[in-house]
């Protein structure tokens, strides 16, 4: 869909679908066995997305609104959207001393743009041990 207008989409229903389908495979080919969540690219969908998620057997999942760990994809170039890695660690924990973190999602990108040279998830294990010092448990989806 594009960013002005979340109710229009840009691909049909089957097209939507068909890609999907095709990504599954190609990711059970990886040996990747269990293919039960989706995440909209952009982390950007609307009900007909959810619906459409849901008629192949997956449930779409987003990150919590309000935390900015997203934020990772940007890059300098991007100017006012860009979050350094730093600025994404003090939002997530003035976030976390505010209303908590407890069964939120957290998400953090696996690669970024090479632009990016402040790489989030290289500061990940800093982060995930200051919120075990803090007693928080990360827990799998399915157990939230």
């Amino acid at each position: 869909m594009p960013w002005e207008d979340r109710s229009r989409l840009l691909v049909t229903e089957d097209e939507f679908k068909d890609d999907l389908k095709a990504n599954i495979v190609k990711l059970q080919r990886l040996g990747i066995a269990r293919m039960d969540k989706f995440i909209a690219p952009y982390e950007w969908y609307n009900r007909q997305i959810v619906n459409w998620t849901t008629d192949l057997g997956l449930t779409l999942y987003n990150f919590t609104p309000g935390l900015r760990t997203a934020a990772d994809y940007s890059f300098p170039e991007m100017g006012e959207r860009y979050m350094d890695s730093k600025a994404i660690s003090e939002q997530l924990f003035d976030f976390e001393v505010k209303q908590g973190l407890n069964g939120y999602i957290v998400l953090v990108h696996l690669g970024s743009d090479e632009r990016r040279t402040d790489k989030f998830f290289y500061i990940l294990d800093e982060i995930i041990d200051r919120l075990k010092d803090k007693n928080y448990k990360f827990v799998g989806l399915d157990e939230i």
